[in-house]
């Protein structure tokens, strides 16, 4: 799967423009970042995609030097098993 990285969110969609996997992470307030929600298509609960979203929002945070919080509650948590948050 491909997905195209934006500041605050990451997205995959397939060749007609449905949204396959998204994650969005806004900055709440100078440089702390929300993870708001993750979404994954029918076709990938279970899969790895909802933890590869996760782990790419954490990855890009941290390239801006932020603090994360997550209110969606499988990024809050994936992040507190894996003693990220």
């Amino acid at each position: 799967m491909e997905f195209i990285k934006l500041p605050h969110s990451i997205y995959s969609k397939n060749e007609h423009g449905r949204i396959l996997a998204e994650i969005r992470f806004p900055e709440k307030e100078q440089g702390v970042f929300n993870i708001q929600s993750t979404y994954v298509a029918d076709e990938y609960i279970g899969s790895e995609v909802p933890g590869q979203l996760v782990e790419m929002a954490v990855e890009s945070i941290r390239a801006q030097h932020g603090q994360i919080e997550a209110e969606c509650p499988f990024a809050s948590k994936y992040l507190k098993e894996r003693h990220i948050i």
